[in-house]
């Protein structure tokens, strides 16, 4: 499927795109509306959520798109639709009207304590320094770009630096990688990558084979965002409809473990695959459909029977409970609790780490964990 019509049409990786930033949105709401019952009882205070590149609310074949989805979410939650606060943006008026239009006709759309506003705007550099001037309530922004052009580093940093505030963003990856080379967008992938780290993505990527370009320029990319502080990144990715190039990657930024854990679940559950229970991180019609496995991105590739030896490795010596383990060891590699318990125990039943009593089958995130010292026996 041609990229340009991905929003066009309600294709089945346009609807994985959205049910995972739905899912993220109902946890994250859920996170943020706990921790505000919690540090100011008795107050009602907001969330928001801002999508940069709205659209018109509908695929073409009449499919909701995530912005009338986030909204049927909040008009079902009773607390969220007392804090809620939503900006759907596009530039494109034709399509504002359109949205307005849907918006309006949702039942219970009334019942919002605050009515969704909606706006033309085109997204440059006007919009990253009116959002590096404000400070955010709990915010969750989707920049779903058609390209490339308004999306950059300080677009992305602008909108994570208040506390609670996430970014979920569509990176198009095959326009990307045909852009880095181009002179007539150079600016764009300046903004993106940041000015020298683009020029040396220009230098290499020419020695590298196809599989090689895609790794290192995604690895870029997410190196750069954690430069500008979140700790956080997490790509996904998507292959085109014949199942065999990487069409585009939606990218996940965030300061905080809690909402990197959340988007962990739920992108490992919308994967097309896994190998020994280890999410592949992306969606691939054809292996959807008929099982058929692609490779994967190289750090992506470590089936669960390499977990075991890494932790063995990492915690050579040392006591620790299954939730340690799993919060020092997951992140920026593509496993998530269900793994580490299952590693950990396969590991007590070859004998290679003693455990403290725990139900059989089972291996919970109090159970401690021993490890041998290195070249030692348990």
């Amino acid at each position: 499927m041609p990229t340009d019509n991905f929003f066009e049409e309600s294709s089945e990786q346009s609807q994985v795109k959205s049910t995972i930033v739905k899912k993220y949105f109902d946890g994250w709401a859920r996170v943020m509306m706990a921790s505000q019952d919690k540090n100011r009882p008795g107050e009602v205070p907001r969330i928001a959520y801002i999508d940069l590149f709205a659209g018109r609310g509908r695929y073409a074949d009449d499919t909701k798109s995530t912005p009338l989805l986030i909204l049927e979410k909040a008009i079902r939650d009773e607390r969220m639709r007392e804090r809620l606060v939503t900006v759907f943006n596009d530039k494109d008026e034709a399509k504002t009207q359109s949205l307005r239009s849907e918006i309006n006709a949702l039942p219970g759309v009334d019942k919002l304590k605050y009515q969704p506003e909606i706006y033309a705007q085109e997204v440059g550099e006007d919009i990253a320094e009116m959002f590096a001037a404000t400070r955010f309530v709990p915010t969750l922004f989707f920049v779903d770009p058609w390209g490339y052009k308004g999306l950059s580093l300080a677009l992305i940093s602008s909108m994570v630096k208040d506390w609670g505030c996430d970014c979920i963003f569509f990176f198009n990856y095959r326009r990307i990688n045909m852009g880095l080379n181009n002179s007539t967008v150079q600016e764009h992938m300046n903004s993106l990558f940041g000015e020298q780290r683009a020029e040396k993505l220009r230098a290499n990527l020419a020695q590298l084979t196809v599989e090689q370009r895609e790794l290192v320029i995604v690895e870029e990319l997410c190196q750069a965002l954690r430069e500008l502080g979140p700790r956080y990144v997490l790509p996904f990715r998507f292959k085109d409809g014949n199942g065999t190039r990487t069409s585009h990657h939606l990218i996940f930024v965030s300061k905080g473990f809690r909402g990197y854990e959340i988007m962990k679940n739920i992108m490992a559950k919308e994967s097309s695959g896994a190998e020994q229970g280890v999410a592949s991180f992306e969606y691939n019609r054809v292996e959807a459909h008929t099982g058929t496995r692609q490779p994967l991105l190289l750090e992506l590739a470590r089936p669960l029977d390499q977990l075991g030896d890494m932790l063995l490795e990492e915690f050579a010596g040392q006591t620790l409970k299954m939730k340690q383990i799993y919060e020092r060891h997951n992140v920026d590699r593509p496993y998530i609790s269900r793994n580490y318990k299952d590693a950990l125990m396969q590991l007590e039943a070859e004998g290679k780490i003693t455990a403290s009593p725990h139900r059989k089958n089972t291996f919970g995130d109090g159970v401690q964990a021993t490890f041998p010292q290195r070249g030692g026996s348990r």
